[in-house]
């Protein structure tokens, strides 16, 4: 009996640990969500700024870039604005995020 009360508060022990890592999990995905990421295109053409959770919050396009004939390069300016601030935000959270699945079992 004395080594199943030891099992048991092992188990406990366990429990807490999970309990405590799901509480920083949360925690570092709401202060990641809160981020604010910005991205750029060529000589900060286009700025755009994103929060941690993928939500665009500002754009910026300089004056003087709108040119009724050729939208493709802005289109293109804004794309790459974009796909910067998202690679920003996919790093960011492998480095916040990813240290808590390393060593799960699933």
């Amino acid at each position: 009996m004395n080594t199943m009360m030891r099992g048991m508060g092992n188990m406990q022990g366990m429990m807490k640990q999970v309990q405590k890592m799901q509480k920083e999990m949360v925690e570092a995905q709401e202060k990641l969500n809160k981020a604010e990421f910005t991205g750029v295109a060529t000589n900060e053409l286009v700025k755009v700024v994103f929060t941690g959770n993928r939500r665009m919050k500002d754009i910026h396009i300089s004056e003087g870039l709108v040119d009724p004939e050729d939208t493709e390069m802005l289109q293109d300016l804004v794309m790459m604005a974009v796909n910067d601030a998202l690679t920003k935000i996919d790093t960011e959270s492998e480095k916040t995020m990813g240290k808590y699945a390393k060593g799960l079992p699933f």
